[in-house]
Formats: structure tokens, C-alpha cells, sequence
């Protein structure tokens, strides 16, 4: 492999292990709606890696009725509750980040999420600082993931050519999503989120398209600096 010119992250599961506190509620405020039937792995199955607009588009197929306006409010304050006490960085996320840095590797971020939930993320994780001017989420784009636009905006907002891309992945969305971009997609499996299902989760991400599947960041950053040509 090549070194890269640049690596884009999506951000939860892959370097924020937020995805479990997302799961538990969205899945409450889907009850609290009256979807009765909804658990924590009837969201993971379904919205892993897709916008709050789709989990939207859901709802209202559910209800037979519009999502009410206040839902994504409501799911992103109680989210980011959750995360003042409860987010926790990914093993190994700053430590990756700073060895692209030495290497001369350019990053971004690319997330599903809203402006408002990136930023309380990166602000409350601690990484705010690497992603100062080059964080990039759906919310800027007129199609997320699995579409190319938003992997496309963000190696524009870092002048890195797509084909020299590498991104980092925990959703078969994402992956597509990359592909469709040009760029090299890698699977990353080592979120609490998949525990037990990390096995069934690396062939999916394989049948999306990542060319390998990581358990550990400092893996992925060993394949990217340690042995490219």
C-alpha cells in the first residue's frame, strides 16, 4: 500500500465509542413515540452509519404518519446528555492521529451527523483540536452516506486527490459511500457496539467493499505508515 495522502474517519465507532450510547437512544425515543417493538439491535441493524433524516424517513414509514419535528431535537439533547459523562475516544484514536501528523499524512473527518452533534462530540471526546478546520458532516451535503458526497467534500476541504484516499469505516454505508468516492476503503470492527458481532459485521463491511478489516486503530495505523511501498 502506498502511503496515502490523506485518511478521512467517520467519527462514531470508529475513533469516538459513541455508537452503543446512540443505539439506546434512539431506540428510547422510538418507544416513546410507540414503536413498542424497537431494541438496541433493531437500530443497530437498521441505521448503523446512516444520517438522522433516514432514521426519520423510518419513523414516519412506522407511525404512518410524519416523524414528529421535534424528534432529531430530541434525540441528539439526549444524546448529548449521555456523552458529558459517557463518551469515551476510541483505544489508541489520539495516538493514530498524531502519527499521521509525523508522517505528513493529511486527515479529515467525514460523519453522518449533524453540525450540531459533530461538534459536541469532537468538543466533549477531546479531539476538537486535530479537526480544527477539517471536519465535515452530513448536514453539508445534499446526499450522506452511503452517497460520495460528503467522503468528496471532505478530500476537497483538504486538497487530497480521491484515488489517494484512504478511509476509515465502521458501516457498510460508509464503505460504499467511500467507494463510490474512489478511495480505498478499510473496515474498522472495534467498537463496544460489535461485540458480539464482530465476525458477521467484518464479512459485511468485506461485502461493502473495505479491502482489509481492523480490530485496533494502532493496526490500521501500522498498515498505513509501517508498510506501505
Amino acid at each position: 500500500m502506498d502511503l496515502p495522502a490523506a485518511v478521512i474517519f467517520d467519527l462514531d465507532g470508529c475513533l469516538v465509542d459513541s455508537e452503543p450510547l446512540s443505539l439506546e437512544v434512539i431506540a428510547t425515543e422510538m418507544q416513546y413515540l410507540g414503536i413498542d417493538d424497537v431494541t438496541i439491535n433493531y437500530v443497530r441493524d437498521r441505521f448503523l452509519g446512516v444520517s438522522i433524516q433516514d432514521i426519520c424517513r423510518h419513523v414516519s414509514k412506522r407511525l404512518g404518519k410524519a416523524c414528529p419535528d421535534d424528534f432529531t431535537d430530541r434525540v441528539e439533547t439526549r444524546l448529548l446528555g449521555e456523552y458529558e459523562t459517557r463518551l469515551r475516544q476510541i483505544s489508541g484514536a489520539e495516538m493514530l492521529l498524531r502519527r499521521l501528523m509525523g508522517a505528513g499524512v493529511k486527515f479529515a473527518l467525514a460523519t453522518g451527523s449533524s453540525l450540531r452533534r459533530m461538534r459536541a462530540t469532537l468538543e466533549i471526546s477531546g479531539l476538537a483540536p486535530h479537526f480544527e478546520y477539517t471536519a465535515y458532516s452530513a448536514d453539508q451535503v445534499a446526499n450522506g452516506k452511503p452517497a460520495p458526497d460528503l467522503f468528496l467534500l471532505a478530500a476537497g476541504g483538504i486538497s487530497a486527490p480521491p484515488e489517494k484516499c484512504i478511509v476509515i469505516e465502521d458501516s457498510p454505508h460508509g464503505v460504499r459511500g467511500a467507494r463510490a468516492a474512489g478511495m480505498t476503503a478499510l473496515g474498522f470492527v472495534g467498537g463496544t457496539h460489535l461485540h458480539d458481532i464482530r465476525a458477521d459485521q467484518e464479512q459485511v463491511l468485506h461485502d461493502a467493499g473495505a479491502t482489509e478489516i481492523f480490530e485496533s486503530l494502532q493496526e490500521i495505523g501500522d498498515k498505513i505508515l509501517l508498510n506501505h511501498k
